[in-house]
């Protein structure tokens, strides 16, 4: 394993804007080939760091480092990366796009490659991924998109609003997603909002926070594991990272002049896997995407665990289901 700070220097963004002295954080497992072509590029999604996703790293994990070269590069305002609770003057927006095309600088001039076997990716991760495949269509050979999509749908855009109008509620607000001291009852709240979106219905109805995670009652697992997460994030990174969320749209690219336009353009071989319960990114929004890719696949991931389905850690019959179909797309 190895780990860096790649220096971007000040990089202009698409909306407006420039990230002054710019840093992309990244982690690396395995080794690239002497062809230069087992890489995979493994982005992170909201709030997470390599240091939190590399847990389906390994000989029996999910992606194995024994045969790809798995690169993990931080988005920017996770709070490794350049981001807005860091850097002063951050741009209003910085979007999926920007995060790509950062990404790929890093592959060029770190890696000396921009051959891609694959881009794996969960959640704001897996619309990462749809943007690697559409952004570099000739480079990219296969597409793992877990619990993702290729825009972010509007009742999906609702849930994002109600998170960011409610960093806006807080005493210390100043505008532009920025805060004169840490919202921590916001942050509280910002919480419990996202605990009811990131599981399903049935997940509560059956109380698997208690049968299966073996924390004693409902409030209690509010507190460890929704209350805590957050309330060890910067505001403003949050804020910074829903905006790139709320306008993740692969046909912002100016080559395309719709949605269906860029994934026709996809030559990768793109695996759909979202969750049968997910209440952020539907089985249906995939399911629409599906007759436009040149070539791709739709397998649901059975289960009740509603988003976090698409990062089994833990989970016995999500954990073996995805690693399943993701190690069977990469031998294709």
């Amino acid at each position: 394993m190895q780990e860096g700070i790649y220096a971007l220097g000040d990089l202009e963004v698409e909306r407006g804007g420039v990230i002054r002295n710019a840093q992309l954080t990244w982690q690396s497992h395995g080794t690239l080939n002497a062809a230069r072509d087992n890489l995979i590029i493994y982005p992170c999604s909201y709030t997470a760091t390599h240091a939190s996703r590399n847990w389906l790293i390994g000989p029996d994990g999910i992606l194995d480092p024994e045969q790809y070269f798995i690169v993990i590069p931080d988005m920017f305002s996770n709070g490794l990366s350049s981001g807005a609770a860091n850097t002063p003057d951050y741009p209003e927006l910085v979007t999926l796009r920007d995060n790509v095309l950062a990404q790929m600088r890093l592959l060029r001039e770190v890696f000396g490659t921009e051959q891609v076997a694959a881009v794996h990716g969960f959640s704001m991760g897996a619309m990462q991924a749809y943007h690697w495949a559409a952004m570099f269509p000739e480079l990219v050979q296969r597409a793992i998109v877990v619990c993702g999509s290729a825009r972010t749908a509007l009742h999906h855009k609702v849930f994002l609003s109600g998170l960011l109008r409610i960093l806006e509620a807080a005493p210390g607000y100043q505008g532009c997603g920025q805060f004169s001291a840490a919202p921590q009852a916001v942050l509280k709240a910002f919480g419990h909002i996202y605990a009811g979106w990131g599981l399903s219905q049935d997940f509560y109805r059956t109380e698997l926070f208690s049968s299966v995670l073996g924390v004693p009652d409902l409030e209690t697992y509010l507190r460890t594991d929704w209350e805590s997460s957050f309330a060890a994030c910067e505001a403003a990174n949050l804020y910074a990272q829903a905006m790139t969320w709320t306008h993740g749209d692969i046909s912002a690219d100016p080559r395309y002049g719709s949605d269906l336009a860029a994934l026709s353009a996809i030559r990768a071989r793109v695996l759909l896997l979202p969750s049968a319960t997910d209440l952020y990114f539907r089985v249906a929004d995939n399911a629409a995407e599906l007759p436009h890719l040149q070539e791709g696949e739709l397998r649901p991931i059975p289960s009740i665990w509603g988003h976090r389905a698409g990062s089994p850690a833990g989970l016995p019959a999500e954990l073996p289901f995805v690693k399943s179909a993701v190690r069977d797309w990469l031998s294709r």
